[in-house]
């Protein structure tokens, strides 16, 4: 860092994983609907996942992150689960086991009922910004190339997120490398995500998933622009 900063004139700074928690919150914001009474927000990473639960029953703030009632960092991600379980050849046992290795970690995240009061409210959803659920979504939409435009902001209902879980469990490693949505590049992480997915799913059921294709990046652009009063006066926009 010293040399960056020394060479570059470039001041880096590593951000913990609250941070992060709150900044992927943050560029979702223009995603969850002025109606929306909950939302758990995930973020399926590597080594780590990152989950907040967001309480909007109450009165609104223009920055969606200040709701955040809850969050945890999952010491799991799709490399490290698919590096304990196997990437390649998931069977559906195997599937199932890694579902509930990370439901076994779940289990011990202390603020997971902080939403429960809103679970059963329709305007209560899941919002997902990783790579596992904008996958999902491309296979959704049977996309001959990967398109942001078409998945970011997408909604799947539970029924449909069921049947693409179940097919690409069902698909061996080179049917996953030939989807364009998947690609070689994850087709050994993807199912990994997918058992992440369905142990946040069990937790927190919902009727609706919202695809993010966003993140960290418009995060920290909106809380530069949070600070910097762009939504001060009139109250329309969410950080």
């Amino acid at each position: 860092l010293d040399r960056v900063e020394r060479e570059a004139g470039l001041k880096l700074e590593i951000i913990d994983r609250q941070t992060e928690a709150r900044l992927a919150v943050s560029g979702c914001g223009s995603l969850v609907e002025r109606d929306t009474q909950g939302v758990v927000l995930f973020d399926i990473g590597g080594g780590s996942s990152e989950i907040a639960l967001i309480d909007l029953a109450g009165s609104r703030s223009p920055r969606l992150a200040n709701h955040i009632v809850s969050w945890t960092s999952l010491p799991v991600g799709v490399v490290s689960l698919a590096e304990r379980f196997g990437g390649r050849t998931v069977t559906r046992e195997i599937f199932a086991a890694m579902v509930d290795d990370v439901a076994g970690r779940l289990a011990s995240f202390d603020g997971r009922d902080r939403l429960s009061h809103l679970k059963a409210s329709p305007n209560f959803h899941l919002l997902g910004t990783s790579g596992t659920v904008t996958t999902l979504a491309g296979v959704h939409l049977d996309l001959e190339r990967y398109d942001r435009r078409r998945v970011d902001g997408l909604w799947m209902d539970r029924d449909s997120v069921d049947r693409m879980v179940e097919r690409l469990v069902g698909w061996d490693f080179q049917q996953r490398c030939a989807n364009p949505c998947i690609g070689a590049d994850r087709a050994d992480l993807v199912l990994a995500g997918c058992a992440i997915l369905e142990a946040i799913r069990a937790v927190w059921p919902s009727e609706r998933l919202r695809v993010a294709d966003r993140g960290l990046r418009e995060g920290i652009l909106s809380e530069l622009m949070a600070d910097d009063g762009v939504w001060r006066n009139d109250g329309r926009g969410r950080a």
